[in-house]
Formats: C-alpha cells, sequence, structure tokens
C-alpha cells in the first residue's frame, strides 16, 4: 500500500495493483480499475515515485536473494555452480551393477 493526501487532508492507503491509471488535470486524479476516481495532494511525479518504491519492495520480499539480478542489470555474468550432466547417474549406476 501507498500512502496519500486526499484534498481535505486525511491520509488514505491505496493498492497501486488496483490503479489503472494517473494524470494531473491539475490535481492529480487516480483511476482505479474499478473506475473509482480519486484526488490526492500529492503531484503526479510523486505518486509514480511512490508506486516504483512499493513495486521494488514488493519484489525484493518475494525474491531475497536476487543477487542474480543485480549482477545482470550491472552487465555481469553470475557465476552458478555447474550442474551435473541429467544421465550421469545412470551412468554411475550402470558401473556399479
Amino acid at each position: 500500500m501507498i500512502k496519500l493526501t486526499r484534498l481535505n487532508g486525511h491520509p488514505i492507503a491505496i493498492n497501486p495493483d488496483l490503479v489503472k491509471f494517473a494524470d494531473s488535470t491539475p490535481d492529480t486524479t487516480l483511476t482505479l480499475v474499478t473506475g473509482e476516481r480519486l484526488i490526492v495532494m500529492e503531484a503526479l511525479d510523486v505518486v509514480v515515485a511512490e508506486v516504483t518504491k512499493w513495486r521494488a519492495h514488493v519484489l525484493r520480499v518475494a525474491w531475497p536473494d536476487n543477487s542474480h539480478a543485480a549482477q545482470a542489470s550491472a552487465g555481469q555474468t553470475p557465476h552458478t555452480p555447474e550442474a551435473p550432466h541429467p544421465h550421469s547417474a545412470l551412468h554411475t549406476l550402470d558401473h556399479d551393477s
């Protein structure tokens, strides 16, 4: 949830997954997937930054060990241990019998 402020000064928490789009005409208006419209005091750029920050948090919680993703975004090739050949267990069994 992101915390924003209604025009009357009351805080409101919004699930960003329900925001269909936001525009600034001139007040920042959020249109939800339900068709409901909310007008908030925050500027459009602030709303976008809050949603971006929230989504990044959700991804960090969902994938806490994202070292591979961080390396890939930095242009590095992540090191992954080499997996054994899929038939190596069968080969070993053949020699053991």
